[in-house]
């Protein structure tokens, strides 16, 4: 099968460039030095291409991806990075402690509540370094691990995200940033304990040189999106959603590749040769720049998407390729949901 085979809107992965990006990433951040975020693909064929190369600790965002991650066999080592309180999807979770190390991030009373009734036994004090979502005042992180302890848990260290930086240009200002909330969380680490500090994601991936940080929880590297691609990181696009030519005028065409394919939080897709004017329910419209032929119905086009993790949640399969278009394996997004 060809790319050009493929109904559309089709997933579409070049080895190639996705094996390239995990490559390059392994050499800055071998082994446990990388806990690669399952949330930036949801794919358990893709993880294992990075548990091959030597990650076999993962960081998920929801208990349906470690429960996916389990049953596929891959990892070993589970951190969930979201604070849970609902008793099934927590239950669940301790239902399969003895298959794999997982520990379960709180920072709250109410947190430690629910996971103290599920059965957890490990845990991670999510700290607050700055981005105003999840994570805790770095002065209560203490009295949180003392409150697991006494619980009976293991306090296996501290977790914070920086992603209020991610995106800042400048390096080294976003040098100093990282260095400055990073400083916030080794703090608490040490009224916390563990071994573990964990924080950081594709932005920032190597920044932390000389820091408490022992672990980063990168995931957009392995496909990237043009949200990422602005910031002239070491790694390529390696994942498209191609569409179908459906209708041309004369100053524009449409492709079948709109709002339910793509996530659009960060803005419009990119269409290489092309202006995308905007995106509909399922179809995005575009013009051809100065120079490039008009496009005809029936072509293909590859639209990069600049937002890779809601896009790929949005899809049930990936179709992996080679850079001559010729499809050579079906990848399940088999950890799409909760």
């Amino acid at each position: 099968m060809h790319v050009n085979d493929l109904p559309t809107p089709a997933l579409v992965v070049d080895i190639d460039l996705l094996r390239q990006n995990l490559e390059t990433m392994a050499s800055v951040l071998p082994g446990e030095r990388l806990r690669p975020h399952v949330k930036a693909h949801k794919c358990t064929s893709l993880a294992a291409e990075q548990e091959a190369l030597g990650h076999a600790s993962f960081t998920c965002a929801t208990p349906r991806e470690i429960l996916g991650m389990i049953e596929a066999g891959v990892g070993d080592d589970f951190l969930l990075a979201n604070e849970v309180i609902d008793p099934r999807r927590l239950e669940a979770l301790a239902a399969v402690q003895d298959s794999a190390s997982i520990a379960v991030a709180v920072d709250s009373e109410e947190t430690l509540d629910a996971a103290e009734r599920a059965g957890i036994r490990d845990v991670v004090v999510d700290v607050n370094i700055g981005l105003p979502r999840c994570g805790c005042d770095p002065k209560i992180s203490g009295r949180l691990a003392d409150s697991a302890r006494v619980r009976g848990m293991r306090v296996r260290g501290v977790m914070g995200y920086e992603g209020h930086l991610m995106m800042v240009e400048d390096r080294a200002e976003k040098k100093r940033l990282v260095e400055e909330a990073i400083g916030v969380l080794a703090e608490a680490h040490e009224d916390v304990g563990g071994a573990i500090v964990s924080a950081g994601g594709t932005g920032t991936f190597d920044l932390y040189a000389g820091t408490a940080v022992t672990e980063v929880q990168a995931g957009s590297y392995a496909l990237m999106d043009t949200y990422y691609g602005g910031l002239g990181l070491p790694f390529v696009q390696a994942v498209w959603v191609v569409g179908t030519v459906v209708a041309v005028q004369p100053k524009w065409a449409v492709a079948d590749v709109g709002l339910k394919a793509l996530g659009m939080d960060h803005g419009n897709p990119t269409i290489a040769g092309h202006k995308v004017w905007f995106c509909s329910d399922e179809h995005v419209t575009f013009a051809p720049d100065d120079g490039t032929p008009a496009p005809k119905i029936g072509d293909r086009v590859f639209v990069a998407p600049a937002h890779v993790d809601p896009t790929m949640a949005m899809h049930e399969t990936a179709w992996v390729a080679n850079q001559y278009g010729e499809v050579l394996a079906r990848w399940p997004i088999d950890l799409r949901g909760w």
